[in-house]
């Protein structure tokens, strides 16, 4: 929610914008409330000063020149959808519902570490130690069916998203005690005993549903009805699992404020979906959609040739951006008795080679990662010391003592190093955690079984990282099979934490807050739909997690993370991947971009087409 939008989904996370506070008459209505109480202000920052003052015009990284019109067409790689609805864990949601559908009470701008202004609501108030936030609702906003956004529907969404919503909202909100509707455009919400500053701003995030048009509607089995909306796109057309098209509202209520000025340039947005990322590669290439952001380093380095790129009808391009980079990595379900045991997870991380990898599948184009927190100030480096040390001190007792006298570093085979050597590594780990060879397999002393898992994957591409993986695990006498499934397949199994071993991304923003809880938290353990895919339920981890989400300031969240990540990466719940500090996109030249590109990198929702 860039801060990146903190939605439940399962690998990539939309990004929010800002807005500011425009004087109306609704100011002289709103002043009897303030006279002992905080001002309506037009935003909010989680630590620091706003960057955007009252009555900007638009963002630095739009351009609010750019014409509107023609249609965008996009691709997705999956086996389809069959729901309208991404609130809730039953389905899979078409891509692009959450972002053009929904407005929210606030926008979040992408040039600044975690700040929000007005959408829906056109000021908050809120104390100095942020123990309530009231919304002031802007008296001209609207659903797409014409009926005005009022306080009632505010409530309906909180109350609907987190007792029949996705669980990702009763964590997000959990710190909410009470909901006051004040009058039809004003709206309270007050938290219990809690320190989490961050509160304002995910309420701000927020999605706002139309209670008239959920009266009669069963929230989890809408399916395929077509929802109404408040967002600048309503769903025009569709083929079931196949191709959905966003057409643009005319009379869009927000479409000349600040944070929208310059944004959402399409007349039409259309996902097509295809079953291979092969056929969608190709299908691009013969311009049978405009834009395409590529994951495979094999693929940047060898498909994109051709005379459409050389005559520059395709541009290609790798766009630095400066966002956290997160964690990818091998994830191990620490609730499969396998995976119990540290020792373990260390030892198997010596079995995957990311040099060879790096050099032999990725052209060399990837950084290790050694940070839950890669590529920001967030991420733990050296030894810890100063106010990190004072905060691990307090649990030096239940820590691995290496988090205190070893820098984490993910076993590789540079400089002197061989495979060999980190395959006997691994084997002393082992050992230590009661296996030995017994007829060439690795097995459990006391229980006689062979170590042995699964790696679940959905993307036949990534094989060639994974069975290179496992060939060095074989070595050891590990048996390790590789099974591969359908996406919807896949997402129903990591819902419900079926699976040993899999390859995931675990985004992060450059604001860790409440998400926390989704990923670490111990009460997010057993939670079907959680990303706390791990399983980590450990008291130390969910003490530093309610740290991270009550720092005061900037300076004490960044030592405070620093410590969650020291900790959790001794706790070897991944093997680490690889990360890029830039876009690659491809696009038809027919696109054309802003000048400045934020922080973030890039949003598509700032681009338009060069009529």
């Amino acid at each position: 929610m860039t801060k990146t939008r903190k939605a439940p989904h399962l690998t990539l996370p939309g990004l929010i914008t800002s807005l500011a506070l425009m004087a109306t008459p609704f100011f002289s209505f709103a002043d009897d409330h303030h006279e002992n109480g905080p001002a309506p202000v037009h935003g909010i920052a989680m630590h620091g000063e706003l960057k955007y003052p009252e009555g900007f015009s638009h963002f630095d990284y739009v351009n609010p020149e750019a014409p509107k019109g023609g249609t965008l067409k996009l691709s997705v790689v999956s086996n389809g959808f069959d729901s309208f609805n991404p609130f809730v864990i039953r389905g899979v949601a078409a891509a692009g519902v959450s972002t053009y559908v929904y407005d929210t009470l606030m926008e979040s701008s992408s040039d600044e570490p975690f700040s929000e202004y007005g959408l829906i609501a056109e000021s908050v108030e809120f104390p100095e130690d942020r123990r309530y936030v009231i919304f002031n609702l802007r008296e001209e906003a609207r659903f797409q069916d014409g009926t005005p956004i009022t306080a009632k529907d505010v409530e309906f969404s909180h109350r609907i998203l987190t007792t029949e919503g996705h669980p990702f909202y009763r964590n997000y909100y959990a710190d909410v005690s009470k909901v006051t509707v004040e009058d039809s455009h004003r709206i309270r919400f007050d938290f219990g005993d809690t320190e989490n500053r961050e509160l304002p701003l995910i309420l701000g995030q927020m999605p706002i549903l139309p209670a008239h048009y959920w009266e009669e509607r069963e929230f989890a089995r809408n399916g395929l009805d077509i929802p109404v909306g408040s967002g600048p796109y309503r769903i025009g057309s569709f083929d079931a699992g196949r191709s959905v098209t966003y057409e643009l509202v005319e009379d869009y209520w927000a479409k000349d404020l600040p944070v929208r000025v310059g944004r959402f340039n399409f007349q039409r947005i259309q996902y097509e979906y295809y079953n291979d990322d092969t056929v969608a590669l190709e299908a691009f290439k013969a311009g049978n959609f405009d834009f395409r952001q590529e994951t495979s380093a094999k693929n940047w380095a060898t498909a994109y040739t051709g005379r459409r790129f050389e005559d520059g009808r395709i541009v290609r391009e790798a766009i630095p951006h400066q966002r956290p980079s997160g964690m990818q990595g091998f994830i191990f379900n620490t609730r499969k008795p396998v995976f119990s045991d540290p020792k373990v997870r260390q030892a198997l991380a010596y079995g995957f080679d990311f040099q060879w990898a790096n050099r032999n599948l990725f052209f060399d184009q990837y950084t290790r990662t050694n940070s839950y927190f890669e590529n920001s100030e967030l991420a733990s480096s050296g030894l810890p010391q100063g106010p990190e040390l004072d905060i691990l001190e307090r649990f030096r007792d239940q820590l691995n003592p290496e988090v205190f006298t070893r820098e984490y570093t993910p076993p590789d085979t540079s400089d002197s190093r061989s495979m060999r050597d980190n395959l006997r590594a691994a084997m002393e780990l082992l050992n230590e955690a009661g296996y030995s060879i017994r007829g060439g397999k690795m097995v459990h002393e006391e229980s006689g079984k062979q170590l042995s898992f699964e790696v679940l994957l959905f993307q036949k591409s990534f094989e060639r990282v994974v069975l290179p993986f496992t060939r060095n695990l074989e070595r050891l006498g590990i048996d390790v099979t590789v099974r591969l499934v359908d996406s919807n397949q896949y997402i129903q199994r990591v819902r419900s934490f079926d699976f040993d071993m899999i390859t995931q991304v675990l985004p992060q923003s450059d604001s860790p807050g409440n998400e926390q809880r989704e990923y670490w938290h111990s009460s997010t353990a057993d939670v079907s739909g959680s990303r706390n895919f791990m399983g980590v339920n450990d008291p130390v981890v969910d003490q530093l997690v309610d740290m991270v989400i009550q720092a005061p300031d900037r300076e004490q969240l960044v030592h405070r993370v620093r410590a969650l990540d020291r900790v959790l990466l001794h706790s070897h719940y991944v093997i680490p991947h690889w990360h890029l500090t830039k876009d690659r996109v491809a696009y038809w030249n027919h696109l054309q971009r802003p000048e400045v590109t934020p922080k973030n990198g890039i949003d598509l929702n700032n681009w338009w087409i060069n009529r």
